[in-house]
């Protein structure tokens, strides 16, 4: 077979058979290549078209426009990043006549298939250009109907969301339209386009539509009487050391100041003021709490750039239009605690729901975006790709590598409870996009795991809502047979329906296994174990003690094809669940020759340099490195655990997987090769061997190479303990 590289550029031949640098390197090039950068917050008018619950945006037009007439056109406008050229998969339901540019070029344009079917759902693969790429819905008033649904192909794991493309909105999400028209466009918006280049209405509103504001809270909440708002910005000084200054506005109604949580001034009526604050050098929190009294609230400062300090937003908000955020409204007698309040990962009660940030514009909100390719995320293959860096950090003693993965998970974890609450308002969630509409196993089992090991680490917030939201999921919600076995009744596409797959043995019994612990209650190890039972009678294959894929329920039959990292994920979650079974467990020993078994089918299997191959029992198909890594796991717990009775066998084979890895898999800069992409299944080999091909720095892979560098790292220290002890009992 090919290398994936020269031997000489392998990491294998930098450090040899020292496994702690090696892991160290992978680490360092993941961090390295995914620094934690923070949610993007943008601005978001509800008045624009909101999403569906698959991520596409919903151009409701004949509800906008009732008085619209056929023939009358609409167009649509916004804009989409790619930091490369990439073609990508969009989605479209027509329903009536929609021609789609993108760039300027047509690339869709509905037939009578599309138009008389207003729930066919048709995709379109698009070339996207390097940098912004901007996109116009043309759609078409006719009897049948006016407007369609528009968006990403793929919502679970990477859905779009595309920005206003407009200079005058630039930085908000969402798109912008036309009022209905008679002709069409002459000329298509583009790169270079003003909305004022044309001599159309765009919506949405721009500005409050009132022609006197009173004040923004008037404009932002109405006029509340004896109803309280928070104003929230940072103040900052540019001099040195601590200076004074005097600030100068306008408020109408009472009125509180506050500088670094402590009040600086108090007025109960309308008038001009006057503020002393002593600033430190650097940014300081800077609230105003107004009373709307007589129907009159709000304030205006007078911008002190010259003095040597200004105001700006307590984060960035791409799109605001000014430096302040806004909270309300709220019972006057209220106590509002700022401490709880100045933060952007909370919502905050009122008496008939929740709400949350706003901005001096229409209808507009602070929304925060997942922009980051992985921080951030929350997904199941970086589920096991942070377990690996917690597990590295931890036996490396390196504080900053636990420090980032709990960073990362934290940030999904703080906006669970926003999450939930932005889906419901908006349609679909900007961050958390799976955690926060799990409808399958691999939506929160993984992560889930990870995030139970991750509380063991450091106080994260909301771990135990989420940690109960998932065991309620796994117990109550997810579908299974009469046989308790769980399986995929649904699926986010048609194969998948009516299927069991041996991956969802990771994708649960690792959670369960790890919420027992937290909770203590027995009923959800038991259902960790009864899974692997249940799982070993539809897609075990006893003559070669390895395990299909997946068992196809529409066809009543295993696939009888033996995927590598499917089979890693069964004996790998088999030995999270061996390490903490009580000995005592009346199962404990069927799980254990279980074990067992699987261990020498895969042993069998192990090709000439060391590592497994994408389909086991296929040595022509490539050197898989997930898989190879899950049975270099297995197989050092079952050393160290006593589980593995021929251990010089295994303890060769362990070896010579890591080494296989090091040589073949790994490249000197710490680059993962031969990792699977996430899978579909078929009942040829062919397609695990051609189709299903391998990508670099797979998140699928990354995290259990880690794994299984740590286990190799712990056998050597068993190994090296295990002499001793035998030296000491010789003499």
């Amino acid at each position: 077979m090919s290398s994936y590289f020269h031997q000489n550029e392998s990491i294998y031949s930098k450090f040899r058979n020292h496994v702690e640098p090696i892991v160290e390197t992978i680490t360092c090039r993941y961090i390295g290549s995914n620094p934690p950068h923070p949610f993007t917050f943008r601005a978001f008018c509800k008045k624009g078209f909101l999403r569906c619950s698959d991520y596409r945006y919903y151009f409701d037009l004949a509800d906008r426009f009732p008085k619209a007439r056929n023939g009358q056109f609409v167009y649509t406008w916004a804009k989409l990043w790619s930091d490369k050229q990439k073609e990508v998969t969009l989605n479209v339901t027509c329903f009536g006549p929609v021609r789609i540019y993108v760039n300027s070029e047509l690339t869709f344009k509905s037939s009578i298939v599309e138009e008389l079917d207003s729930k066919r759902k048709t995709n379109i693969n698009v070339m996207l250009q390097e940098g912004w790429n901007h996109v116009i819905l043309q759609f078409i008033k006719t009897p049948s109907g006016f407007g369609g649904i528009f968006g990403t192909g793929r919502f679970k794991r990477f859905p779009f969301h595309f920005l206003s493309p407009s200079e005058e909105r630039q930085g908000q999400e969402g798109w912008i339209y036309t009022e209905p028209l008679e002709i069409e466009l002459e000329t298509l918006p583009s790169e270079d386009s003003c909305e004022s280049s044309f001599d159309v209405k765009w919506y949405p509103y721009l500005d409050h539509i009132e022609t006197s504001k009173s004040s923004q809270l008037t404009s932002l909440f109405g006029e509340q009487r004896d109803r309280v708002a928070i104003a929230w910005t940072k103040i900052s000084s540019q001099n040195p050391g601590t200076q004074s200054y005097t600030l100068h506005g306008e408020n109408n109604g009472e009125i509180e100041i506050f500088l670094n949580k402590a009040c600086v001034y108090q007025s109960k009526k309308s008038d001009s003021f006057q503020v002393e604050v002593e600033l430190p050098y650097g940014e300081h929190d800077f609230v105003v709490k107004s009373v709307c009294h007589d129907n009159l609230w709000g304030f205006q400062f007078q911008d002190k750039k010259d003095d040597g300090i200004h105001f700006s937003l307590p984060v960035p908000v791409e799109g605001a239009r000014d430096n302040w955020l806004y909270a309300g409204s709220f019972p006057k007698d209220k106590s509002i605690d700022l401490s709880d309040l100045l933060r952007v990962d909370t919502l905050f009660k009122q008496e008939n729901g929740e709400t949350y940030w706003r901005l001096d514009m229409p209808d507009s909100w602070v929304r925060p975006y997942l922009e980051n390719p992985l921080f951030g995320k929350w997904d199941y293959p970086l589920g096991v790709t942070l377990y690996g860096l917690l597990q590295t950090g931890e036996e490396l003693n390196r504080k900053d590598i636990v420090d980032y993965a709990l960073k990362h998970i934290e940030t999904c974890t703080s906006f669970y409870k926003y999450s939930l609450w932005d889906r419901e308002q908006y349609g679909a969630a900007s961050v958390n996009t799976q955690l926060s509409a799990i409808d399958s196993l691999d939506d929160c089992g993984s992560f889930g795991a990870t995030m139970l090991v991750a509380q063991t680490m450091g106080e994260l917030r909301d771990t135990n809502v989420i940690s109960n939201d998932i065991a309620n999921y796994i117990t109550q919600i997810q579908d299974r047979l009469p046989d308790q076995t769980l399986y995929r009744k649904f699926g986010s596409v048609q194969l998948m329906m009516d299927t069991i797959w041996c991956d969802d043995l990771y994708m649960s019994t690792p959670f369960l296994c790890r919420y027992y612990e937290k909770t203590g209650e027995l009923k959800y190890l038991d259902d960790a174990v009864n899974q692997f039972l249940l799982y070993k009678e539809y897609l075990y294959i006893p003559e070669k003690k390895i395990m299909s894929h997946v068992y196809d329920f529409k066809f009543n039959t295993a696939t009888q094809v033996p995927w590598g990292r499917g089979n890693g994920w069964v004996i790998f979650s088999l030995s999270e669940l061996l390490a903490i079974l009580p000995v005592n467990h009346e199962k404990r020993e069927e799980l254990l020759t279980f074990f067992c078994e699987l261990a020498e089918g895969y042993l069998a299997l192990q090709g000439v340099n060391g590592l497994w191959h994408q389909v086991l029992t296929d040595p022509e198909s490539y050197e898989e490195s997930s898989c190879t890594s899950m049975f270099i796991y297995a197989f050092s717990r079952g050393i160290r655990y006593g589980w593995l009775k021929e251990q010089e066998t295994y303890i060769k084979a362990v070896f010579r997987g890591w080494e296989g890895l090091s040589k073949k898999a790994i490249d000197q800069n710490g680059n993962v090769y031969g990792v699977c992409q996430g899978s579909g299944y078929s009942f040829t080999a062919d397609y695990y061997k051609h189709d299903l091909t391998w990508i670099l720095n797979d998140t699928h892979g990354i995290g259990i190479v880690l794994l299984s560098g740590i286990e190799t790292i712990k056998l050597q220290k068993w190994l090296s303990q295990t002499n001793k002890n035998q030296a000491t009992v010789k003499r």
